[in-house]
């Protein structure tokens, strides 16, 4: 053995941890479990974002049919939502006959055609600010533009269908016989007919357009858990269905179809339906508020599995930056204003609007233009709310047409008070209430 043994090493003290020392290391642990949590909730946020916006602009409806248009300056935009009366889908399938007859919409697809009897356009001001939904009667008789054969006027929402059977009579003509090509070409031809016919007509660019058909308003409905809508009085339609007491209400999708279709036994006729149209939009922009949709993941997918059932967009629109901005416009944000009207005529045995052409172009301009008001001193411009007779400028009331002058739809109802009848006005609960 040697004689020189290692000296054994002293054990090393224990460590002395104090109290403040643990709490610092724990709180140091939690600091970086909830940064770590954090970064995988942006993560998540975006890889949810990304998905949603991938899903739904893969899956919408698209359409060149605003390429090489004129675009708005300083970052307006204007839109422009077109709605088609048509009993087929996006391919030209027949809608089922279950959905035919919860559209209470008549039994064949051939009915209704590809008019636009709905086209409201949107404005949105740059940097925020309240946007101005202008909506045009169907029934204006205006110089169509895009379709090719024809000069004269005719019924605006007529632009889209005459196109569209007049792209497919020259694709056929060349020997082609796929039902689905001509109606999606047919379809592309009349989307540009109708956008240049409402862009000369209002003399405004438009940037982008949504088109929605007949089923829309029932799957739009139906997404949103119903729309809430207030009525002035009961109304019963045998021809759309209509069958609502008087009041605020909640409206599922095939009621909210007959809601927005509703023209016989209104007073106005077509003008009255307009402001339905202009009524459902506001329950239902009030209700994806009321109702979180934009920040509920579950009933945003709800919504945008909606819209691809029924939704043609242009092409390039980034839908998701829209989507966030729905969000500001669903406050009560947005004014709604119908177009103002002449009087009213026949043309070849069909009722038509007579409409001033010039009257219309600076009625729009005063109204979206540097430093515009919507002041009721402009020409043809006197606002009504959306259920008060008008009388057109130079014509007698029609007792099955809609009129006058141009009306805006009116903000959130206020708190009820007594008519000069002495009956109660109708509290709309937070939405307008109309004929």
């Amino acid at each position: 053995m040697s004689a020189h043994r290692r000296k054994p090493r002293d054990p090393k003290p224990p460590v002395s941890v104090s109290r403040g020392g643990r709490s610092r290391s724990r709180r140091l642990r939690l600091t970086r479990t909830l940064l770590a949590t954090g970064c995988a909730l942006v993560v998540l946020a975006g890889a949810t974002a990304w998905y949603l916006y991938d899903d739904l602009a893969s899956s919408i409806g698209s359409s060149k049919a605003l390429e090489g248009a004129e675009k708005s300056k300083s970052g307006d935009v204007n839109i422009l939502l077109m709605g088609l009366d048509s009993r087929r889908d996006q391919n030209g399938e027949d809608l089922p006959p279950a959905i035919l007859e919860k559209l209470h919409a008549g039994a064949s697809s051939e009915v209704g055609g590809y008019n636009t009897n709905t086209l409201i356009l949107l404005h949105v001001p740059a940097g925020g600010g309240r946007a101005k939904a202008f909506s045009v009667p169907r029934d204006d008789f205006v110089q169509l533009h895009g379709v090719p054969g024809f000069t004269g006027k005719a019924k605006i929402k007529e632009a889209y269908g005459r196109a569209k059977a007049k792209a497919e009579d020259q694709l056929a003509a060349k020997g082609v016989t796929d039902r689905r090509q001509l109606e999606r070409e047919g379809r592309e031809a009349g989307r540009k007919a109708e956008l240049e016919t409402v862009r000369s007509f209002l003399g405004v660019p438009i940037d982008h357009f949504a088109e929605l058909n007949l089923a829309g308003f029932y799957h739009l409905a139906d997404a949103l858990g119903g729309v809430p809508v207030c009525l002035k009085k009961p109304v019963k339609d045998g021809y759309s269905g209509a069958d609502f007491p008087a009041g605020r209400q909640t409206l599922n999708g095939q009621q909210s179809l007959a809601f927005v279709r509703q023209r016989h036994g209104l007073s106005m006729g077509d003008l009255d339906r307009t402001r339905r149209q202009q009524a459902f939009l506001a329950g239902a922009t009030y209700q994806l508020n009321q109702a979180g949709t934009f920040t509920d993941p579950v009933k945003l997918m709800k919504l945008i599995d909606s819209a691809k059932q029924d939704v043609v967009t242009d092409q390039g629109w980034d839908l998701l930056s829209f989507v966030k901005q729905a969000k500001n416009l669903s406050g009560g944000n947005v004014e709604f204003v119908t177009l103002p009207i002449e009087g009213f005529e026949r043309n070849h045995g069909a009722e038509i609007n007579v409409v001033d052409d010039m009257k219309i172009k600076r009625f729009i301009a005063e109204r979206i233009g540097p430093g515009a008001s919507a002041s009721p001193s402009a020409p043809g411009a006197a606002p009504s709310s959306p259920g008060a007779p008008n009388t057109p400028q130079g014509s007698a009331p029609a007792s099955s047409r809609g009129s006058g002058p141009a009306s805006s739809a009116p903000a959130p109802a206020p708190a009820p008070s007594p008519s000069s009848s002495g009956t109660p006005a109708i509290d709309g609960g937070g939405v307008p209430c109309v004929d």
